[in-house]
């Protein structure tokens, strides 16, 4: 069992989001309870005026930090703030600013430079509009992909994640007609790597048990509805057998959570983005998260987008968000103990046997 004053250390950088979104009224509700410094040491990337406009907005009382130069400079068990930029900038709550994205990007990039470089310890992401944060620094559908190119990594996968509920996907952000040709043998096989050895590290499940859904409806029913599932998937799902991984499928999409065989399983690997992430969001309510799995870091996110609709409102749940942190100090504390086991699996051993 971890120690708190060890949790406390662990350094958990925290990017702001599109400013006119609700990134800074869940931020600013989940640490308003200081107790949260009791299991890891938060490090916010954004500025002092722009944090201090949301918390006069909402009465935030309870929410207080300290502004440090850099993250050297971080004290342990205090809320941290990072100034990314010293600029006055308009605020503008619920609309879709060029002002938003350009400043969700310097958050971005700040904390992913500290955490490629290690100096933080988790990375949770505030909810950005994948329209206008792009740029010539940013070329991508979302956070995923950014970070899997900071971090030169080609096989990740976007995995939603809420206690034993685990789906990833094979495509992500893509329109639906693009999708089928965009299902391949080996993107399938890569994501089941990919997924096998993050149940592995970073969840601590020895053999996990993953499921495949179909494409088509019915998975294709024989080939009546569709072809993929016998040229593509099932070739995938038997090679994935092949390389010693306990994979299952195809299953009907609307019949496998519908008959809740996801308690089943450890993970499930759904085709697309909706048909992964509809069931997900349904059975998770408020407590889901968005990891990137396959990355040399742990990434977390809540899985809601920037809620233009409601900011400004006062009435975001930070429950997910909350969840987001939490997760990733879990994640980053497994993927401690399994390095361990890996460098000195005698020593584990004798420890299993000594108990």
């Amino acid at each position: 069992m971890s120690h708190p004053d060890n949790e406390a250390k662990i350094k958990v950088g925290i990017t702001i989001g599109d400013l006119n979104g609700i990134g800074a009224e869940i931020i600013i509700k989940t640490f308003s309870d200081s107790r949260i410094t009791q299991v890891c040491t938060p490090v916010i990337y954004a500025s002092s005026k722009a944090l201090s406009f949301h918390r006069k907005w909402m009465n935030a009382n309870d929410f207080n930090y300290q502004t440090v130069r850099s993250i050297n400079d971080v004290i342990l068990r205090k809320i941290n703030l990072i100034n990314c930029w010293e600029e006055d900038i308009a605020i503008d709550l619920g609309q879709k600013t060029e002002l938003g994205g350009r400043y969700a990007l310097k958050s971005l990039q700040a904390a992913t430079a500290d955490i490629i470089a290690k100096k933080i310890d988790v990375l949770v992401t505030s909810p950005i509009n994948k329209d206008n944060i792009q740029s010539k620094d940013f070329n991508f559908p979302g956070h995923t992909e950014y970070l899997a190119n900071q971090a030169n990594v080609t096989n990740y996968t976007m995995l939603l994640v809420n206690e034993g509920l685990r789906v990833g996907l094979v495509t992500g952000h893509m329109p639906l007609k693009d999708v089928a040709s965009k299902i391949t043998k080996q993107g399938i096989v890569a994501k089941l790597i990919s997924i096998n050895e993050s149940m592995k590290k970073d969840f601590g499940i020895r053999k996990p048990k993953i499921a495949v859904l179909g494409l088509n409806p019915h998975a294709g029913d024989g080939g009546l509805l569709g072809t993929e599932e016998r040229d593509i998937i099932v070739p995938a799902i038997k090679e994935a057998l092949e390389k010693n991984m306990m994979v299952y499928g195809p299953y009907s999409a609307d019949g496998f959570f519908a008959t809740q065989q996801q308690s089943k399983f450890d993970a499930v690997l759904a085709m697309y983005h909706d048909q992964g992430l509809i069931p997900f969001k349904t059975l998770s309510f408020t407590s889901g998260v968005n990891y990137t799995a396959g990355l040399p870091f742990v990434r977390t996110s809540p899985d809601h987008g920037t809620g233009f609709d409601i900011a400004g409102k006062n009435i975001a749940n930070e429950d997910s968000f909350r969840q987001a942190i939490y997760t990733g100090i879990d994640i980053f504390s497994q993927r401690n103990e399994y390095a361990g086991i890996n460098a000195n699996p005698l020593a584990y051993s004798k420890k299993s046997v000594d108990r």
